[in-house]
């Protein structure tokens, strides 16, 4: 099934208590590595079903799906779950690992890195929307500036947006090395910073590019709708818009209505879930192995009935 390890493997596996006959989703196939390990977990009349964007992904995908009868895949974001009719029936699992992959992000044609030059396309399925340098080539400063504010949590947004703007009137935008050029030059980064400067104006375009945090909210409704009584949703989040949804979805707080002053309290609602432990981090010995999982937070909740 390959030999990719993915992060907080164990923690995920243990979080989902794997029931052989169980039927349980990935929304976020990958190369398998945390579906590998749900898999190796059912018997003969358990099922896998995997989603991804990504069309290279799918690939892979196929072929498992194609030598074991146990598994169904679907080419769509996780944010449509509830739609597929392989979910009708009832989860007994969800997991999503969101984010951008590490295949991803060491390919530079798919345009996620600054590290590498390739073209600013940061769409996880290629095939489909607005890339990155076509987004930047029409977005206005103030666009631009919400954008890499919001998403990306940074602080310069306006002076970024600014240089971009200039920077597209002498030529377009359509490298990777190019923006992230830009944004250096825009900052003044030097060799003390902590990171490359244009590290949260990457975040920020590819997390509006992909629709990330619409897709999260979208799937975990679909999950809600989908799962069993006492079934699991484990989701691993990477940076504090992620977690903060994630955190906020699982505690209830969305299903929360404000009372308004003079007017009676709503009622009561059932909560649709149990918090399942505290947030959960990768171990030094992961960290030493896997640089990339510094940021992971795990968080598990169980469907209430």
């Amino acid at each position: 099934m390959g030999v990719h390890v993915p992060v907080l493997r164990d923690e995920t596996l243990a979080a989902l208590a794997v029931r052989p006959d169980g039927v349980y989703l990935d929304g976020t196939f990958g190369r398998g590595g945390h579906a590998g390990e749900i898999l190796a977990r059912l018997g003969p009349n358990g099922r896998l079903l995997v989603m991804d964007k990504d069309p290279e992904a799918i690939r892979v995908a196929a072929d498992w799906a194609a030598r074991d009868a146990r598994v169904a895949y679907r080419h769509e974001s996780f944010a449509t779950l509830a739609d597929w009719d392989a979910t009708a029936d009832g989860l007994d699992g969800v997991l999503l690992d969101l984010g951008v992959s590490s295949p991803q992000i060491d390919q530079p044609e798919r345009g996620f890195s600054f590290q590498n030059d390739g073209p600013l396309d940061m769409r996880m399925d290629p095939t489909r929307g607005e890339s990155a340098a076509d987004w930047i080539a029409r977005a206005s400063e103030r666009e631009i500036a919400d954008v890499l504010f919001t998403l990306g949590e940074e602080k310069q947004s306006r002076r970024i947006a600014r240089a971009i703007v200039a920077a597209r009137q002498v030529e377009p935008i359509t490298r990777t090395a190019q923006l992230a050029a830009v944004v250096a030059k825009a900052l003044g980064g030097g060799g003390w910073m902590a990171k490359h400067p244009a590290t949260r104006t990457f975040q920020a375009l590819r997390i509006a590019v992909n629709r990330e945090l619409q897709d999260i909210e979208a799937g975990l409704e679909g999950a809600a709708s989908r799962l069993k009584a006492g079934g699991r949703l484990a989701v691993i989040s990477f940076h504090s818009l992620e977690d903060r949804i994630v955190k906020r979805f699982m505690r209830g707080d969305a299903e929360k209505v404000p009372v308004r002053r003079g007017l009676p309290p709503a009622p009561e609602t059932a909560p649709r879930f149990r918090v399942i432990g505290k947030a959960v981090s990768a171990g030094e010995a992961e960290l030493a192995a896997n640089p990339r999982s510094r940021s992971a937070v795990l968080r598990v909740a169980e469907r209430m009935r």
